[in-house]
């Protein structure tokens, strides 16, 4: 038996140099030493130990790439799935301890099994699991991918593949686009542009609102930046989801106004730049994750023509614990209103006289909101969450009011016009009180409908309705 120790040695006891040194070609490769000639022997160790050797053998080390391999040793991560436990992860240590007396990784990643969606194995002959490909091109390869990176998949435990479950992320994320199509349909109405510098806005930040999305987008970052620090991917993905809910359902539905008003205020321009700021701040996140959204949403914020991909990741920054807090604070006295006027089967859009919460000890007026959010006219201090349930004749009318403004709102949609097309609006009704709520009220249905007045309308758009039982016919043509 003689050991071959280098490509060199077998060459200059074989005179034979090949161009790839695996089966088939190495077999016939022969030498004689003393009269004997050697053969290779056809199996020494199992494939495990050459999976074992990949940290140095890749390199051809030690006889090429020494600087190479030792600079990058041990390897910072690997991942496979958790049946290579016992086996390669096992192999790379063996070797790894044996040759150079370490570990040959500082981290792993280990997936579990991938199960179809009956939780059985994956299999063809029971049909259980649907192609891959056509869950991209129905969903998208992103919301697949964040599926699977977001799973106990990434701990190393089973996870059965739903459909359903797919399409439930790809409808969470297409939450970002309606942010940003919100967000460009108003900056080309107002002519906003972004001037090339992603600079941090928050300490020139007024409003409370930009201070907390702002924060919360500077938090996000901070966490998953931690997570992805640590290898640890399903927590670096679990708070990117909620940030998105707060983002759409909070902060811009709460700023809309902000983008309708036709001055531009200062607080006007401070609500673009926010959004914009959270947008860009957003497609760094989600870029190891969502790469195709991220590059997409990027390259449309920006006119950058270079990849996001190419870019250094950008670190957290300020976090205004305060305003973040009272903020909570005061969503949590909203969830509560809304939980007591569901109780009472009364609708967000009747409004009610009043509401009490505990004082709130913030340094923003938080009043404004819980006006808005529960629909109430007024704000008392004192005393746990509580709502007036009395509705006057008159809070009556301004309920019918804003049932009157949603389905103008509707008519608008349905006659296809932009969101800042002026309109002539009519509204007929043999109704009393609706009537009566109409005419109490008609400076803000017009406001809030875009509506240059209330008059007459031929040859406009026609809707037939209904409000509390009442017919309500709406007319109306672009000004």
């Amino acid at each position: 038996t003689h050991v071959v120790g280098s490509y060199a040695e077998l060459k200059e006891l074989s005179g034979v140099e090949l161009e790839d040194y695996h089966r088939p070609w190495i077999d016939d490769v022969t030498f004689t030493i003393d009269g004997e000639e050697y053969t290779r022997i056809d199996k020494v160790m199992d494939s495990w130990f050459e999976a074992g050797s990949m940290p140095f053998a890749q390199f051809h080390y030690p006889f090429e790439n020494k600087e190479k391999f030792e600079a990058n040793f041990p390897g910072d991560f690997i991942v496979e799935y958790i049946g290579q436990v016992r086996a390669w992860f096992y192999y790379m240590h063996a070797m790894s301890v044996a040759l150079f007396g370490e570990n040959s990784f500082k981290n792993v990643i280990v997936t579990g099994n991938v199960a179809g969606n009956d939780g059985r194995k994956m299999s063809k002959s029971y049909g259980n699991y649907t192609d891959p490909n056509e869950l991209m091109d129905k969903f998208s390869a992103d919301s697949l991918r964040f599926l699977l990176l977001s799973s106990p998949l990434l701990n190393g435990e089973d996870f059965a593949l739903q459909d359903k479950e797919v399409g439930d992320v790809a409808r969470k994320l297409s939450m970002i686009w309606n942010m940003y199509d919100f967000f460009t349909m108003y900056a080309e109405v107002d002519g906003w542009e972004y001037d090339g510098t992603l600079s941090d806005p928050i300490e020139s930040l007024k409003n409370p609102l930009d201070i907390w999305i702002v924060s919360r987008v500077h938090q996000l970052v901070a966490d998953v930046e931690k997570n992805m620090d640590a290898y640890n991917i399903p927590d670096a993905l679990s708070p990117i989801l909620p940030f998105i809910d707060d983002a759409s359902n909070w902060f811009v539905r709460r700023s809309r106004r902000r983008f309708w008003k036709s001055e531009d205020d200062g607080d006007k321009n401070d609500a673009y730049r926010t959004l914009h700021y959270v947008l860009v701040r957003l497609a760094y996140v989600l870029a190891p994750f969502t790469p195709f959204l991220a590059e997409e949403l990027y390259h449309n914020l920006t006119g950058d023509s270079e990849s996001i991909h190419l870019k250094d990741w950008l670190p957290a920054g300020h976090v205004n614990e305060a305003v973040m807090h009272e903020m909570d604070t005061v969503r949590d006295y909203v969830n509560q209103g809304l939980s007591l006027r569901a109780k009472t089967g009364l609708k967000v859009r009747q409004p009610l006289a009043s509401v009490t919460v505990p004082s709130g000890g913030t340094t923003f007026d938080f009043v404004p909101i819980l006006l808005d959010e529960l629909n109430v006219k007024d704000v008392k201090i004192g005393g746990d969450v509580a709502i007036d349930e009395k509705i006057t004749p008159a809070l009556k009318r301004e309920g019918l009011m804003r049932e009157v403004i949603r389905h103008v709102q509707a008519a608008r949609k349905s006659a296809g016009l932009n969101v800042d097309d002026r309109i002539t609006l009519q509204l007929k009704t043999d109704d009393t009180d609706l009537q009566q709520a109409i005419d109490e009220h008609a400076e803000t249905i017009t406001a809030e409908t875009l509506a240059v007045e209330l008059a007459p309308v031929t040859d406009g758009h026609k809707v037939n309705t209904t409000v509390e039982g009442a017919g309500l016919s709406i007319w109306l043509v672009k000004s």
